[in-house]
C-alpha cells in the first residue's frame, strides 16, 4: 500500500493517534499542527487522501479544504469539535467528501479512509474511457422516459447561450470568442448541462450519464468537476452566469 494520507490537526494527540493507526494499516502520512506547512506539502508531495481539522491557528479548515480543491481532486475528510449542521454544509459545499465530530474511534476513521480512496480510485482510473465514451451514452440513456421527452435538444450539434459556445461536432467550447480549455470530461458535462438547460440536473443524473458508471453516495467527484470548469468559465463563487446551484438538488444552466 503506497497511499500518502495527509493529516493537519493542531491537537498534537489527536494527529498522533491517527498517524499510528493509519502507519498500522500501512499508509504513508504526512502530518502537520498548521494550514501553511500543510499546504506547502500537497504542492510537494502526491498525496492520496486528506484529514483536516476545522480548527487550526493560522487558517480555518473550510478554507484551507477550498485551497486545496483549486489544484486537487483527492478526497478530503474534515474534523471538528462542533456538532451544528451548518458546519457540515459548509464543509461538504467547499468540496469535503466526508466529516467526523471529534471525539470519534479511530478504527471508524481509517474505515472511512478506505472507503473514500476505493471510490476515489473506481471513479477516476477509468476517466479517460469515460470522456472517450461520454458522447455516444449522453442522449441514450432514459430511452424511454426523460431522454425520449429531450428528444430533440440531443439532436443539437452546436449551441450557443449567452455568449457561451460549444460545439460537439468539433468539441470546442469558446466564452465570448476565447476558446476554454477544458479536458474530455469537462466539455462533456458542460455539453450535458447546456443541453439540458432551464431544467435542473441532479448530480447522479450528470455523473451517471457522462461517466456512465453507477453514483454512490457522498461522492464529490461531480462536485471536484464542476469547480474546474466555473473556473475555466470565470464564474464568480457567489452569483455564476451560467452553471448555477440549486442546493439539495443539483446543477442548472438556465435559459
Amino acid at each position: 500500500m503506497n497511499e500518502a494520507i495527509l493529516i493537519v490537526d493542531d491537537e498534537s494527540a489527536i494527529a498522533d493517534l491517527v498517524e499510528v493507526y493509519l502507519k498500522n494499516d500501512g499508509y504513508q502520512v504526512y502530518k502537520f499542527y498548521n494550514a501553511a506547512e500543510a499546504l506547502a506539502c500537497v504542492n510537494r508531495e502526491e498525496i492520496s487522501l486528506a484529514i483536516l481539522d476545522i480548527m487550526l491557528p493560522d487558517m480555518d479548515g473550510f478554507t484551507l479544504c477550498q485551497r486545496i480543491r483549486e489544484q486537487h481532486l483527492f478526497p478530503i475528510i474534515m474534523l471538528t469539535a462542533k456538532v451544528e449542521d451548518m458546519d457540515k454544509i459548509t464543509g461538504l459545499t467547499l468540496g469535503a467528501d466526508d466529516y467526523m465530530t471529534k471525539p470519534f474511534n479511530p478504527l471508524e476513521l481509517v474505515a472511512r479512509v478506505k472507503t473514500q480512496l476505493r471510490r476515489y480510485t473506481r471513479y477516476n482510473i477509468h476517466s479517460e474511457n469515460a470522456a472517450v465514451n461520454a458522447s455516444s451514452t449522453i442522449g441514450t440513456v432514459h430511452a424511454g422516459g426523460e431522454g425520449a421527452a429531450f428528444g430533440a435538444a440531443h439532436e443539437q450539434e452546436e449551441l450557443d447561450i449567452r455568449g457561451l459556445y460549444i460545439s460537439k461536432k468539433s468539441h470546442k467550447c469558446t466564452l465570448n470568442g476565447k476558446e476554454l480549455a477544458l479536458t474530455p470530461l469537462e466539455f462533456n458535462i458542460l455539453w450535458y448541462l447546456c443541453e439540458q438547460r432551464g431544467r435542473v440536473v441532479s448530480s447522479e443524473q450528470l455523473f451517471e450519464t457522462v461517466w456512465g458508471e453507477k453514483y454512490l453516495d457522498n461522492n464529490n467527484t461531480v462536485m471536484a468537476h464542476i469547480a474546474r470548469i466555473r473556473e475555466k468559465l470565470h464564474e464568480p463563487t457567489r452569483k455564476p452566469k451560467f452553471i448555477k446551484t440549486v442546493w439539495g438538488v443539483g446543477y442548472t444552466i438556465e435559459e
